[in-house]
């Protein structure tokens, strides 16, 4: 049985956009000892170490704010620890913990960094409507994998103040291991109540006043639906690639609205790690 879990990625992902993906694969069959074998080898084998820890150069191209038609490019550090799968650090999550888990199954919460935001500056049509901070958020998360599918749901609520309200993500992939490569593919959708909508795509009479945008009224509701591609090789024992792409169509309030100007929305993740 093979684990894949999300960290997304949601790399980065998870504080742009939500979403992110990372795996983790068991040891090979190989490595364990044949049946009736002298115990002398395993006995002097030095016990596996509970902290895994990988690090190196990632790269994110995201929308520039949510419903915009323009990309940008992010450089970041990949980073990835944990110990124990019990407590970790893994892109926008500073830090968490599995309260429950099993080789099957994570439940847990985190604190994580969600860098959607807007700037008046990022488009002449934003102008008059104000600019919507960065925020740090409380995630609480949990994943069932059973045979080569994963379901995942992760709650995210702003503890910052920045106006960013609740989403709640929810996917489901199947993974297909082949050698030194991992390719993961499945369907999602995001759900976003009235405070996330009315800031990031609400529009008030103050703002319309100030920016011309007609009035635009939000509620709770899809913000999305949305693809999860995600590929990893291993070129070596310590080090790996992944790129992880999601790509998302706007529904309902947030494709509606005066802000947006394309519904359809694509985020990538691309790092090189160095795994001790």
């Amino acid at each position: 049985m093979m684990v894949v879990r999300a960290t997304f990625f949601s790399l980065l992902l998870a504080g742009l956009t939500g979403v992110s993906c990372g795996a983790y694969a068991d040891e090979p069959a190989s490595a364990v000892a044949p049946a009736g074998v002298a115990s002398d080898t395993a006995a002097s084998a030095t016990p596996p170490s509970k902290w895994k820890i990988a690090f190196g150069p990632g790269v994110t191209v995201s929308p520039a704010y949510p419903g915009s038609s323009k990309l940008k490019i992010y450089p970041f550090p990949a980073l990835d620890i944990s110990y124990d799968d019990r407590f970790f650090s893994q892109g926008p999550d500073v830090l968490g913990v599995n309260v429950l888990r099993d080789p099957n199954y994570h439940i847990g919460a985190a604190l994580t960094l969600d860098f959607q935001s807007r700037s008046e500056s990022d488009d002449p049509r934003l102008r008059g409507l104000g600019g919507v901070h960065w925020t740090p958020k409380l995630k609480l998360f949990g994943d069932y994998t059973w045979w080569a599918f994963t379901g995942s749901v992760a709650m995210y609520q702003d503890i910052g103040g920045n106006r960013q309200g609740k989403t709640i993500v929810s996917d489901l992939y199947a993974s297909l291991p082949l050698d030194s490569w991992l390719f993961s593919v499945g369907p999602g959708f995001t759900w976003a109540d009235a405070e996330y909508t009315r800031t990031f795509f609400g529009v008030s009479s103050q703002q319309s006043a100030a920016s011309k945008l007609p009035t635009f009224d939000t509620g709770s509701g899809i913000r999305d639906i949305h693809m999860n591609f995600y590929v990893s090789h291993d070129f070596s024992k310590h080090w790996t690639s992944s790129i992880t792409v999601v790509a998302g169509r706007l529904q309902h309030y947030a494709a509606d609205s005066p802000i947006t100007s394309r519904r359809f929305e694509l985020n990538s993740l691309a790092s090189v790690n160095y795994r001790y």
